[in-house]
């Protein structure tokens, strides 16, 4: 009987399970706000921040999300953070996870940020034409790169 009570009791490093999406939320724009690089470079930071400090998961379920997150197309950080946060608080969690690598970027890059809100107006509110999307967004950057030199 004292065996199944102590094998029922979580290690005292034991990943906690469960959150609020606020905590995720909180966690993620400390971690878009203060980390600098790329998505390998946040992939640390989320190890750093997740697992060691906070104990979200454990070591070999963080390597088996980052070598998943690595098989599929896109952004690691994204995808890493975006599981990071429906596993601790649900569809919101995820939400609230993408903080870090989108809307951070959007408040420090409000060109982009404003280029990728028209194209998802353009193309899920006025359903326009896919290729007419690719056209302004080509030419909506080539407008913001050439910014810098219009006062010269």
């Amino acid at each position: 009987m004292a065996a199944m009570q102590q094998a029922s009791k979580p290690a005292a490093n034991a990943p906690t399970r469960g959150g609020r999406v606020g905590e995720v939320f909180a966690a993620f724009l400390r971690l878009g706000l203060t980390s600098f690089g790329g998505p390998i470079a946040h992939l640390g930071y989320f190890h750093e921040e997740l697992v060691v400090r906070r104990k979200w998961l454990d070591e070999k379920t963080y390597v088996d999300l980052v070598a998943l997150s690595q098989f599929l197309p896109g952004p690691a950080s994204s995808k890493v953070g975006i599981a990071l946060g429906l596993s601790r608080a649900g569809y919101a969690g995820a939400l609230a996870a993408l903080y870090n690598p989108v809307w951070t970027s959007g408040i420090a890059n409000a060109g982009d940020f404003t280029l990728g809100a028209a194209a998802f107006l353009l193309l899920f509110i006025w359903k326009t034409p896919p290729w007419l999307v690719v056209v302004f967004c080509a030419l909506g950057g080539a407008a913001l790169a050439l910014m810098p030199f219009g006062n010269a």
